[in-house]
């Protein structure tokens, strides 16, 4: 990915020129200000603000309990941390499953509340008429495909998809709708590099010429842009995909600057000196004006 003329921020057509290009840019997971704001320095220029935050965020086993008014939140936190940078904001479980109608207010609200640059769903070919609407409407989608995180409950765990040749039939099947239907861009998750070809070839057919992005999480190669999750390359969790090695061993260096800091505390030696804050000393005592003499003007200039 080249680096932005002039830092100008990135749109979904930077994506369409980077794919069309040949340059793979790279995308993380983000969920704070703070973390946006760096990642932004060290040359990250888009970011998705994944449901994923309701494990890495707030604890939970799954994707599935992420509320949408927190989702929304951090989506406008990302946007503060890094305005030019393009943010991907994700539609939590329950919010597009609602029905249509309340399905656009959401997907709106990601986009004028929250700052959000396109908005990503997990679908199959049920979510079409929604997407087409979404398109429409003006908000760009990324259709997730692939490995959905939010079927957990339905499939009984996490597992790769599209191994066997009707699973792979079906992700080229439904990649071809969302794109017919007006997809801004296609996420595959975990899936084989053999499908992310076939899928990247599709996504090169539009009618304008322009192609369709294609960012895997873990799908190999070919896709023109890579997205994992940030606290499996910092490794923050305690198990990271194979897909996503960690590029920094932070839960260590984390862990040992919090033990440092119990045994100085502990043992006393922390501010031993006295603190960082000390009284001023005191003020020698204002010497009180001297009364005018008879005879003379109490107003400097007043004769």
């Amino acid at each position: 990915m080249s680096e932005p003329a002039h830092d100008k921020r990135i749109t979904l057509r930077d994506l369409r020129r980077w794919a069309k290009g040949g340059e793979p840019f790279a995308m993380l997971t983000c969920y704070d200000a703070t973390t946006a704001r760096w990642l932004y320095r060290g040359g990250l220029r888009t970011m998705l603000v994944g449901d994923t935050a309701a494990q890495f965020i707030l604890g939970h086993d799954s994707t599935l309990p992420a509320p949408m008014p927190f989702m929304l939140e951090i989506t406008k936190a990302v946007r503060r941390g890094a305005p030019k940078a393009l943010i991907v904001a994700d539609m939590p479980f329950g919010s597009y499953q609602c029905g249509a109608d309340e399905a656009m207010q959401h997907a709106v609200a990601f986009m004028k509340d929250g700052g959000a640059d396109l908005v990503k769903l997990e679908v199959d070919e049920t979510h079409a008429a929604l997407v087409e609407r979404m398109s429409h409407a003006g908000v760009p989608v990324v259709a997730h495909l692939g490995s959905r995180p939010q079927q957990v409950r339905a499939t009984g765990g996490y597992k790769a998809a599209g191994r066997s040749p009707r699973e792979a039939e079906l992700i080229v099947d439904t990649a071809e709708l969302m794109i017919a239907r007006g997809a801004s861009a296609l996420l595959l998750e975990a899936v084989p590099d053999e499908v992310s070809k076939r899928v990247v070839q599709i996504a090169r057919g539009r009618d304008d010429g322009e192609p369709v992005p294609v960012i895997g999480c873990g799908a190999g190669p070919a896709c023109h842009g890579h997205v994992v999750v940030l606290h499996d390359l910092l490794k923050l969790s305690d198990w990271q995909p194979p897909f996503a090695p960690p590029a920094i061993d932070v839960g260590s260096q984390i862990q040992t600057a919090a033990a440092a800091w119990v045994r100085a505390v502990s043992r006393g030696e922390y501010q031993r000196d006295g603190g960082a804050y000390h009284l001023n000393p005191p003020k020698a005592p204002e010497t009180p004006p001297k009364a005018p003499r008879s005879g003379e003007p109490t107003r400097p200039g007043v004769v």
